[in-house]
């Protein structure tokens, strides 16, 4: 029966051959054609030459988590054909390079194996050994274009829009797709059975990553200082800003920018000029993972004790250690929310998808300096650095930064005497000052004892008055942070909870177990410290799957500690073989939960 947009293509190449851009122009051009599309990339620590792969699931449903599934595999690279080929489910095609011997061993009676001599092609259209290996790659998105029924005019438009700047290169691109594109068509029964067809799903929605569209956030927050270190997954982030302000944050009469960009010795110096810069009132922020998140714990709890407002983006990757740091994680959670010495509690958000990273960039903002404390959005590779749909991205003209309890000059003039740390309307957040504004708002900054009027202690109780009112704002914050999503299918004992990028594949698994008349009630968590809905929702249910991608159950350990969830009730299902999770996952532990369950 024939199959319409719902296949998934894995494309496996060699790393620095150049297969990004092909694998990129495949998804536009599905996308183009009106058809909800996503991109993951699996790609090697290593600079060159070890296995890609790329994987575009075609989703008329609109689905946005990976599939794990494989419909068409296209296995250009032979070092990889044993793995490409078990990874190819049951009635699908391999496609591969068919200009040499191929063994017979690499054969499954289950699947169609289809030989197209890319190599061969282009080695007699072409010259030189670099442009014959790009335009194997290119050659492989004709042939797929074909086989699939992907419309040839999008993709060459696409090319002409790409290479717009470089017209000399559209031609060779275009006989390159226009060679795999005949060699199917005349070769192999086109379409399959699984095609693609033109619809109108994508109207009103963009393709971006996570990285991307968090650095576009914080451009329009108002950041104009960024540090950081470079580590992946997160490097992306800022060169993103840097690309945005390049753009727009340049003084017209002057010529001068009108941002500060440094890129630091390691994590430990960039988050204290981020420090530095937030003290002296710029909106400031660095990016980084795990690893960084280690290094720059010190100084993150010097900012929670002297409450300095600061953005930390940990774009989470596998550990621990170096772990693998081009697969993708939720293994940050535990080490964020209390990272540093003594007791400290930082405000963690958590966006869902690249959407979300551009909203909550804005959102941490605005947090970090009506709290006057450090603020860490939990993002992670799959959403920083894969290709999602997402709607068009909206913007409030009349927005205008929330910068907290700040007193200028005239406040301060009329003032008897200003104490940095003094509680004066019971929210557990003192008034601040910024760096020259007026004499009396001066103070001296202190990670040492200090007392709630900012002066030198080591006198006990008014060192735990000051940790404690920490405290108060620690609930204020409960209170004004993003609420949780819940939805209810109906009445029912069960739900679950997850958070990040453990949405897209809840939200789907809920479709499928609906179809099988198990309805489960959902949650998902946006911050922490945890709103109430959070701890109601666990209270309304017998049993809650706590759904997320680290080996240790860091979200449910975390809702035990924080608002003493009965942990007799959370059950954890935890996916962390660092590929992105899938609904399938979530399916086949939750069935498998209620048939222990049964049988108890």
């Amino acid at each position: 029966m024939a199959t319409v947009n719902d296949v998934v293509i894995k494309i496996a190449t060699v790393n620095g051959t150049g297969s990004a851009s092909a694998n990129g122009l495949l998804r536009k051009s599905i996308f183009r054609m009106g058809v909800p599309v996503v991109g993951k990339n699996y790609f090697p620590s290593n600079i060159q030459g070890l296995p890609t792969w790329y994987e575009i699931r075609v989703t008329g449903d609109g689905y946005q988590s990976r599939s794990n599934r494989v419909d068409v595999m296209v296995a250009m690279n032979a070092q990889t054909y044993v793995q490409d080929m078990a990874d190819v489910a049951s009635g699908g095609w391999l496609i591969y390079d068919s200009t040499w011997p191929r063994s017979q061993l690499l054969n499954r009676e289950d699947i169609t194996v289809i030989g197209i001599p890319f190599s061969r092609l282009c080695n007699e259209h072409f010259d030189g050994a670099r442009a014959r290996i790009l335009m194997k790659n290119i050659a492989y998105v004709g042939a797929v274009a074909a086989l699939l029924d992907i419309d040839l005019e999008i993709i060459t438009a696409l090319l002409e829009e790409t290479f717009a700047a470089k017209a000399h290169m559209i031609e060779s691109n275009i006989e390159a797709i226009r060679l795999g594109f005949d060699y199917a068509r005349e070769n192999v029964d086109c379409p399959l059975s699984m095609r693609v067809k033109a619809i109108d799903a994508t109207s009103g929605n963009i393709m971006i990553d996570g990285n991307t569209a968090a650095g576009l956030g914080c451009m329009y927050a108002g950041a104009t200082v960024g540090a950081w270190y470079p580590i992946t997954p997160s490097t992306s982030l800022m060169d993103a800003f840097r690309d945005f302000c390049s753009r727009y944050r340049i003084d017209p009469e002057s010529g001068k920018s009108t941002y500060c960009i440094i890129q630091a010795e390691d994590e430990l110096a960039a988050i204290g000029m981020v420090l530095g810069a937030a003290w002296n009132g710029a909106r400031s922020f660095t990016p980084t993972s795990g690893p960084g998140i280690s290094l720059m714990s010190e100084f993150i709890g010097f900012a929670y004790y002297a409450e300095i407002p600061a953005v930390v983006f940990d774009v989470q990757r596998v550990g621990p250690s170096t772990g693998m740091p081009t697969r993708t994680q939720q293994c940050d959670i535990l080490s964020c929310a209390y990272a540093s010495h003594g007791d400290t509690k930082h405000v963690l958000l958590f966006p869902a998808d690249p959407a979300e990273c551009f909203y909550t960039a804005i959102e941490a903002f605005d947090l970090a300096e009506r709290l006057q404390t450090p603020i860490i959005v939990m993002s992670d590779l799959d959403i920083g650095m894969n290709d999602w749909m997402i709607p068009e991205l909206e913007w409030d003209e009349d927005y205008v930064p929330d910068r907290g309890k700040i007193l200028g000059a005239a406040e301060l003039e009329e003032m008897d005497r200003f104490h940095r740390y003094l509680d004066v309307d019971g929210d557990g957040i003192p008034y601040r000052t910024l760096p020259g504004v007026h004499p009396k708002g001066a103070y001296f900054t202190r990670g040492s004892g200090h007392t709630k009027f900012g002066a030198y202690t080591e006198d006990s109780a008014a060192y735990q008055e000051v940790i404690d009112r920490l405290l108060v704002k620690w609930e204020t914050a409960r209170d004004i942070l993003p609420k949780p999503d819940i939805r209810y299918s109906k009445f029912n004992s069960t739900g679950i909870i997850t958070v990040g990028s453990g949405d897209g594949a809840c939200t789907e698994a809920l479709d499928r177990l609906a179809k099988q008349d198990i309805g489960l009630n959902y949650c998902r968590i946006k911050a922490f410290p945890f709103a109430d809905e959070v701890c109601e929702f666990i209270k309304q249910h017998e049993v809650v799957y706590v759904v997320e991608q680290n080996r240790d159950a860091q979200l449910r350990t975390l809702l035990i500690i924080d608002i003493e969830a009965d942990q007799g009730k959370l059950v954890p299902l935890l996916h962390y073989n660092g590929m992105p999770i899938h609904s399938g996952f979530v399916v086949d532990k939750v069935l498998q939960e209620i048939a222990k369950g049964q049988a108890a």
